[in-house]
């Protein structure tokens, strides 16, 4: 379409995909080095931080390399980490791991629990105070390339497209925004940056990437029950052998708790059902005793890189670079990636302001790559490398034991002597449900637990219905022929959202995508064992609209 399309163009310095915390790291430090430099963000979300779910449980180390200043100048980080505590469950019980067994690096003291989105938000205020240009309500949904088919720019703010694909009455078709380079900061599975990993090659020399679906809803408890800066993490049940995952209970101010569940998607399984999961969860003893009384005020969900140090694809491509999460920074034991976000952002914006400096323009930054892998990035992900891997492949007690070792050994030596592979990529671990059991999961009893639709509901999303789904699938027939005829039809699951159904039943079927529920997690993008649904961004502002995430 792009083809026979005139769009009017505007040049910049640097053009930033996404308003998260590394592409608005990226804006600020490029702004701090050179006031006169031109940089814009572009976000799909109606508004900074709508689209931002995190944990979080924030190390500020990015926030103090960034802006020292930070406490003065009014960041939201007004809950500091109080208590730290880790338990192993059983379906009644709970085994707490004593802090002292666990490496320091583990430790959460002098850390923040914190809502990304806000946090964002004010990163966002600081960003415009130095003169970025700050467009929210704009979905990226193309690369533009120039004549050595390196990017320089990316299509932005399209709107009108009919749902049969023609352009409507309104149609608007966008704007070419151009930039000597352009960075991609579109967190987990982003569409731009699935493209240019795919184009350049960039995950040629990594292990599989690797992912977890992460479910998070916000309560409001019984004040004799809130402990602000308590910080808790579960692993065992209800998940036990069906899949890697665990739990987080952190106490942030206004007597709010923040309960998440994280699900690795590698589970083997095609009748897991992850919501219902974390549903079920809430109904351990521990966990039903703080929620009694209160509620859940919001709810959302997101895809989770968890591939870590071997799973890096290179971060530089002509013309541009991947940060944060587009790249995959997370910490997986920590459960941390703000602050690798923030950092990235920051080396990116020092290495292109050098290359524009010596009249550089649209190449690779081999520099920021350099910086990612030997920088503080590397050694905060190289520590930890071999605890997911181990997991996935061994079971829990391989991961804790033998994880756990490399990373004393990471901690006090420097060196661990083996990085383990992760194998299969999500999708491929699927497996076919001729050897398994439907799993009879609880009903909801719409206190504790709710059913999906209900909770979609306090996630705000919102989808003009008159465009075309933005959720494509290569080959309408293969969810029947294939995902519901060999694997049940694990799409209707693994969907944190209800957005995939089958009406009726056998080769009847029909296959549907209730696209306006979709809180852009990219999990059907990552687990689908047929790899036919590819996710893209719908028109800008339509999605999630996150208050506190």
């Amino acid at each position: 379409m792009s083809e026979t399309i005139e769009r009017e163009s505007m040049e910049y310095d640097v053009v930033i995909v996404g308003a998260g915390p590394a592409g608005l790291s990226a804006a600020i430090r490029l702004k701090q080095l050179d006031p006169e430099r031109s940089v814009v963000v572009l976000e799909k979300g109606s508004e900074v931080g709508a689209h931002i779910l995190s944990g979080a449980v924030l190390d500020p180390v990015g926030l103090d390399a960034l802006i020292p200043d930070w406490k003065e100048k009014g960041a939201p980080l007004n809950v500091p980490v109080t208590s730290d505590a880790f338990y192993v469950l059983g379906e009644e019980g709970k085994i707490r791991v004593p802090n002292a067994v666990m490496p320091p690096l583990m430790s959460n003291h002098g850390n923040y629990v914190v809502s990304m989105g806000n946090v964002c938000r004010w990163m966002a205020e600081q960003a415009e105070e130095l003169g970025v240009e700050i467009f929210p309500g704009m979905s990226c949904s193309e690369l533009v390339y120039d004549a050595k088919g390196n990017v320089k720019g990316v299509v932005a703010g399209e709107f009108g497209i009919e749902p049969d694909g023609t352009k409507g009455a309104g149609y608007e078709p966008g704007m070419e925004l151009h930039g000597k380079y352009v960075f991609l900061g579109e967190g987990v599975r982003g569409s731009l940056s699935k493209q240019v990993i795919a184009k350049y090659g960039l995950d040629a020399d990594a292990d599989v990437q690797k992912y977890g679906l992460g479910m998070k809803e916000i309560w409001e408890i019984d004040p004799a029950k809130h402990q602000p800066g308590k910080v808790v993490h579960t692993m065992g049940w209800p998940l036990g052998s069906n899949a890697g995952g665990g739990s987080f209970i952190y106490h942030l101010d206004n007597n709010q708790v923040y309960v998440g569940f994280v699900v690795h998607l590698n589970y083997k399984n095609p009748y897991l059902f992850p919501y219902m999961e974390f549903q079920r969860f809430k109904h351990h003893p521990m966990v039903a005793e703080l929620l009694e009384g209160g509620k859940r005020v919001a709810y959302g969900a997101r895809a989770i890189t968890e591939g870590g140090w071997q799973s890096l694809p290179k971060t530089a491509f002509p013309g541009g670079a991947l940060l944060g999460c587009a790249a995959g920074m997370v910490n997986v034991p920590r459960i941390k990636g703000n602050h690798n976000a923030m950092l990235s952002g920051k080396a990116a914006a020092e290495a292109a302001h050098a290359a524009i400096e010596a009249g550089r323009a649209s190449d690779t930054l081999e520099a920021y790559d350099a910086e990612v892998r030997t920088g503080a990035i590397g050694k905060d992900l190289k520590k930890v490398r071999n605890v997911k891997p181990l997991w996935s492949n061994y079971g829990l007690a391989a991961s804790l034991t033998v994880g756990g070792a490399s990373m004393w050994m990471n901690n006090l030596l420097g060196w661990s002597p083996f990085t383990a592979k992760h194998g299969k990529s999500d999708a491929e671990s699927t497996e076919a449900h001729f050897g398994y059991e439907p799993i009879n999961y609880p009903k909801a009893d719409g206190v504790l637990s709710f059913d999906r639709l209900t909770n979609v509901a306090y996630s705000f999303t919102n989808h003009e219905e008159s465009q075309p789904a933005h959720l494509k699938l290569k080959d309408p027939k293969v969810p029947v022929d294939i995902g519901l005829a060999r694997y049940a039809g694990p799409s209707q699951r693994y969907c944190p959202a209800g957005v995939y159904e089958f009406i009726g039943e056998g080769p009847s079927a029909k296959f549907q995508i209730n696209f306006q529920n979709c809180v852009h997690c990219k999990t059907c993008d990552i687990k689908d064992p047929a790899q036919n649904i590819t996710w893209t961004v719908p028109q800008g502002g339509d999605g999630p609209n996150y208050p506190n995430m």
